[in-house]
């Protein structure tokens, strides 16, 4: 039977490999699409998106692969706090534009109203994530800004699903359950938020998390 130090390092080869499919299902479909498409259709956009999720997501995964298979336990702490910090921005960026083609892919007029309250929530998610009191790259974390930083970050993606759902009743293609990756996403990441401090092994929900962004860029494929 494995001893513990050794079923940390399998986990720690299990998570590092799955980063790096992750990365490249995503890098590799944001190029794809951006350079396959027509320059500002739906195809092109979500090409954008990808490689936006890839930026700000590289820059958090990339030191925690490293942290978990480098012998020397050199110290990733500040170069993890900032890519959690970027990962927080370009998520931000995401599902603005996200909510973006979702309106003009359904034609969602009557919501379209909505774009103000939207980027307010999307405004006040990156300013509440720049503020010196998440103490990004400290050795002491905040408890209470996590919590504070995404409550307009979920109402954020809250007002996405609604427009995906909504969409889906409309018509039904290749983009009908995209809400359900949002839900799943969300469902994911709101007990690490909430509880990942207490308990670090509740921080393997990102994996999922994670399959649902790289579907929700998967999906995109059937706009081509």
């Amino acid at each position: 039977m494995p001893s513990g130090s050794s079923k940390k390092k399998l986990m720690n080869y299990f998570e590092s490999g799955f980063s790096v499919i992750y990365l490249s299902v995503v890098i590799i479909s944001g190029i794809y699409l951006t350079f396959k498409s027509a320059a500002g259709s739906e195809a092109w956009q979500f090409g954008i998106m990808a490689l936006v999720l890839f930026a700000g997501d590289s820059c958090h995964l990339i030191p925690r692969i490293l942290s978990q298979l480098s012998p020397s336990k050199k110290d990733y702490s500040t170069a993890l706090g900032l890519g959690k910090l970027a990962a927080s921005i370009t998520m931000t960026i995401f599902y603005v534009l996200l909510w973006n083609i979702g309106v003009m892919h359904y034609q969602l007029q009557s919501v379209a109203w909505l774009w103000g309250p939207v980027s307010l929530l999307a405004a006040l998610r990156l300013a509440l994530c720049l503020a010196p009191q998440n103490r990004w790259t400290g050795a002491e974390k905040s408890l209470k800004w996590p919590i504070l930083r995404n409550i307009p970050f979920v109402l954020l993606g809250l007002a996405v699903m609604a427009a995906y759902a909504a969409g889906a009743l409309i018509k039904h293609d290749g983009l009908s359950f995209m809400w359900l990756a949002i839900f799943i996403s969300f469902a994911c990441y709101i007990p690490v938020v909430l509880w990942s401090g207490k308990n670090p092994k509740i921080g393997m929900l990102m994996l999922p998390k994670s399959c649902a962004y790289a579907a929700i860029i998967l999906m995109s494929f059937s706009l081509n």
